[in-house]
C-alpha cells in the first residue's frame, strides 16, 4: 500500500512540476470570486473610519504575450466604502483593470501584474438605504498591484489564488477630498482557449 501511495504522489508530482508554459498569443479566461476589504483615505476620509468588507466576483482575461509576459484584463464587480460611527457608505463599481502580468518560476505557476484601472460607480448608498450617487463621481481611477498562484489540474484547467491591491488615484466624491483602497483574496479558474 505504501508504494502505492508514493507511486500516485510520484506521478501527481511529476505532473505539477512539468506544467505546460504559455506561449505567444494564447488566451486564459478566469472566472474569480473574492473577499474585498476597502476603505477611504487622505484628504476628507475621516478619523476613525474602518474597512468594510464584502464579496466581489469578475471574469478577465490573459493575453500571453511570451511564457513571462501577458496583458491582463476583464470586469470586476466591487464594493467599496468605508464604516464610521456605525454607519456605512457602500459603493459599487464595475472595474476594468489593463495590468501587465509577469510569470515566473520554473514552471511559471507565480505572477506579478499591475497596472491603471477605471471603475464605473453603478450605485452609492449609506447602511441606511439613502442614496448619495449623484454627490460621488461617477468613475474612478486607480492603480492596481497584485500577485498570484496557480495550481495546474490539467494543461488546460488550473485554480488561480490571487491578492490584488487597488489604490484609487482620482476623488471617489465630487466636493471632498477622499479616495478609495482595497484588498481583495481571490479564488479563480484558469480555463485555457
Amino acid at each position: 500500500m505504501k508504494k502505492v501511495i508514493l507511486s500516485v504522489l510520484a506521478v501527481f508530482a511529476f505532473g505539477f512540476a512539468n506544467a505546460q508554459l504559455r506561449e505567444k498569443g494564447e488566451i486564459e479566461i478566469v472566472p474569480q470570486i473574492g473577499v474585498i476589504s476597502a476603505n477611504y483615505y487622505g484628504g476628507e476620509s475621516g478619523d476613525g473610519n474602518s474597512a468594510i468588507t464584502s464579496a466581489s466576483f469578475g471574469v478577465g482575461a490573459n493575453y500571453f504575450f511570451n511564457d513571462r509576459w501577458s496583458l491582463l484584463s476583464g470586469l470586476i464587480y466591487q464594493p467599496m466604502g468605508t464604516e464610521f460611527s456605525g454607519f456605512k457608505d457602500e459603493l459599487k463599481y464595475v472595474t476594468i483593470p489593463v495590468n501587465a502580468s509577469w510569470h515566473f518560476g520554473s514552471t511559471r505557476k507565480w505572477n506579478l501584474n499591475f497596472g491603471p484601472s477605471i471603475g464605473f460607480l453603478t450605485s452609492a448608498k449609506t447602511s441606511d438605504g439613502d442614496d448619495f450617487k449623484d454627490e460621488m463621481n461617477s468613475t474612478q481611477i486607480g492603480l492596481n498591484v497584485g500577485i498570484g498562484y496557480k495550481i495546474e489540474i490539467s494543461d488546460n484547467f488550473s485554480l488561480l489564488i490571487d491578492y490584488q491591491s487597488l489604490t484609487g488615484l482620482t476623488d471617489a466624491a465630487k466636493d471632498f477630498s477622499f479616495k478609495n483602497t482595497a484588498g481583495t483574496f481571490n479564488l479563480g479558474a484558469v480555463i485555457k482557449l
